[in-house]
């Protein structure tokens, strides 16, 4: 199991050394790194810099700022294309890592129109859908919800409230943000909430799934935590850490 992986693909093509599969939570695009600004798409296009203002707004939450200075920077540029095509190359390269097989849901900063056109045969893309592995059913619910940040892959709640319907009861609940409980939710290191569903929560309560797997939140105050009879795992900041979890039966 990983997570958030964002541009790691040397730890990638060995994450799922000795497993019989290997699932991915989402997240592979590294648009900018928040612990080496010279990383990502955006310090290649404008400097480390920007980068670091960039990164200072945001955690001071001064979201309108932060976008005002991205609106200059992107001023006579043609953004989607030049986004688009530093994703093509991230996805190329980390599409390419995964083994087979693997099973993958979407991250809210990953672009999933262009993801048929990496995955190879080896990989199952789901959200919204089940599978089993193991005599185990797995289901899956890509993207985020609504935030400030606008990230590509944020839905409203109504539409990711349906992907988690449509699963029903499963074993285990693959998600790429975490349920709505403060502790899983708080990142300590950027001192603020990511958003967690309270869709998820609810259908944890209700259909008592043994795990419900999940990252997004880089550094969390709880890691893990039993909310009645499931086993609530972040299975961790892959870019950073390099070392899959692994959930064994």
């Amino acid at each position: 199991m990983v997570s958030d992986v964002h541009g790691n693909s040397e730890g990638l093509a060995r994450a799922g050394e000795g497993a019989d599969a290997l699932i991915c939570l989402g997240d592979l695009v590294l648009f900018l790194d928040y612990a080496d600004h010279s990383r990502g798409i955006f310090p290649d296009l404008f400097g480390v810099a920007n980068a670091d203002r960039i990164v200072e707004l945001r955690t001071a939450r001064r979201f309108d700022e932060a976008r005002e200075l991205g609106r200059r920077l992107w001023a006579g540029l043609d953004k989607e294309a030049a986004i688009e095509a530093a994703v093509r190359k991230q996805y190329a390269e980390l599409f390419a890592a995964f083994p087979t097989p693997t099973y993958a849901t979407y991250g809210n900063v990953d672009i999933p129109r262009l993801w048929p056109e990496f995955a190879g045969p080896g990989t199952t893309v789901l959200d919204g859908e089940r599978v089993e592995i193991g005599g185990r059913v797995f289901g899956f619910v890509g993207g985020g919800l609504r935030t400030p940040m606008r990230t590509p892959y944020e839905i409203d709640d109504e539409e990711y409230a349906a992907k988690i319907t449509a699963l029903g009861e499963v074993d285990v609940l693959c998600s790429h943000i975490p349920p709505d409980v403060p502790e899983l939710c708080y990142d300590t290191v950027a001192r603020r909430f990511e958003r967690g569903s309270a869709a998820l929560l609810a259908a944890i309560r209700a259909t008592r799934p043994r795990y419900a797997l999940f990252g997004h939140v880089h550094q969390p105050l709880a890691r893990r935590m039993r909310i009645g009879a499931t086993e609530c795992v972040n299975v961790g900041h892959f870019a950073s850490t390099g070392t899959p979890w692994a959930l064994e039966w």
